[in-house]
């Protein structure tokens, strides 16, 4: 229980379906950080978990605060700060999901005596002969992207009763039981990075990246000087700092040269792409497969062909060139409602690289 609306209808509904409840919310950063202090937009400030506990007596369950900042940190923060050493964008929400919500706490829940985790995901969760991973009902609330990690295992002990409604219900649905977080905004931030500022937090946690080098445009020429990759991500038009005709965008990232390539927008767009650790939420296809597949949370899903290759990798080749495929996010592939897997993309073709295009 976070402490937004979403989870407190999840609890609600599972309390009304006559469910043992228990209220869980994970201290997942130091009680004296910024945003620990901070009063409504990110899901674990002290305002949040006072949310939480208030949601809990209402409904009538016990609610505990539960300590998970050591693999938090091993597993979230750790991983989020060396991807943009390496001049990747990491997804620290999907990370949550596959090593905190759905392995470590549920491994905690089972010492409780529980039989489910269960979350205010607007996803939904089916068995038919094996478990599977649907989208939610909701297309503008849908959150599969960020869980196609998911096992057998733990989605058999998973629960998601939010997958079903859209948004506007889910509000009604907490107005109607009395729950005060039911006009609550919505959390727009990750969790442990106060009002998105990126580059303070990563000079915070890792001052030496703050190392100034070349940026180049998509001939090898140097037109200026960055402040450090690890502030930049691929797509990124604002504080690149150069003066030109038209609009300039990060359309590279070169951690070997210390230098980022900008470009236009045209040079933003490629048709496919490469991954690594990819998961899959039934078994692996043994041959080239049509689907569906997307790389960031807030797109709409292309058709495409996935490809499996050794060592747990994948290509990716859409129909159409896609804008901004940046290195450490996710490609996430689907077969209609269901999510087939997805991986981490760990390099693209067919779009400018190092000065040359690839592909």
């Amino acid at each position: 229980m976070s402490g937004g609306v979403d989870s407190s209808v999840a609890a609600a509904i599972l309390v009304e379906e006559g469910y043992e409840v228990i209220g869980v919310t994970m201290r997942i950063w130091p009680c004296d950080a910024p945003m620990m202090q901070a009063s409504a937009r990110t899901c674990c400030s002290l305002s949040a978990i006072q949310d939480a506990e208030r949601v809990a007596a209402r409904l009538g369950i016990r609610h505990y605060v539960l300590n998970f900042k050591d693999i938090f940190q091993q597993t979230v923060i750790d991983n989020f700060v060396q991807e943009y050493r390496r001049g990747r964008t990491p997804n620290p929400c999907i990370r949550c999901n596959r090593f905190v919500k759905f392995d470590a706490l549920l491994t905690k829940a089972r010492t409780y005596g529980a039989e489910y985790v269960a979350t205010g995901h607007y996803s939904r969760i089916v068995h038919d002969d094996r478990w599977l991973l649907k989208r939610g009902v909701d297309g503008s609330k849908d959150q599969s992207y960020a869980l196609y990690c998911m096992t057998q295992e733990q989605l058999a002990h998973a629960l998601m009763p939010l997958g079903n409604l859209i948004k506007d219900e889910t509000r009604h649905l907490a107005a109607k039981l009395g729950l005060a977080v039911a006009t609550k905004p919505e959390s727009q931030e990750i969790c442990f990075v106060e009002n998105r500022d990126y580059p303070s937090f990563i000079k915070r946690h890792a001052p030496e990246v703050a190392v100034p080098g070349p940026i180049l445009d998509t001939a090898g020429g140097e037109i200026g000087l960055h402040e450090g990759i690890a502030f930049y991500t691929i797509g990124q038009r604002k504080r690149i700092g150069i003066a030109a005709r038209e609009p300039l965008y990060v359309v590279d990232i070169d951690p070997e040269r210390n230098a980022i390539i900008v470009g236009r927008d045209d040079d933003l767009y490629s048709s496919q792409l490469t991954a690594e650790d990819m998961v899959y939420i039934c078994e692996r296809p043994d041959k080239p497969i049509a689907v569906t597949a997307k790389v960031r949370y807030n797109m709409k899903d292309a058709p495409a062909l996935l490809s499996p290759l050794a060592g747990n990798q994948a290509h990716v080749r859409f129909d159409g060139p896609q804008r901004a495929i940046t290195p450490g996010q996710a490609v996430v592939c689907y077969q209609g409602e269901d999510v087939l897997g997805g991986g981490t993309i760990r390099m693209v073709d067919g779009r400018w690289s190092n000065g040359h295009m690839v592909g």
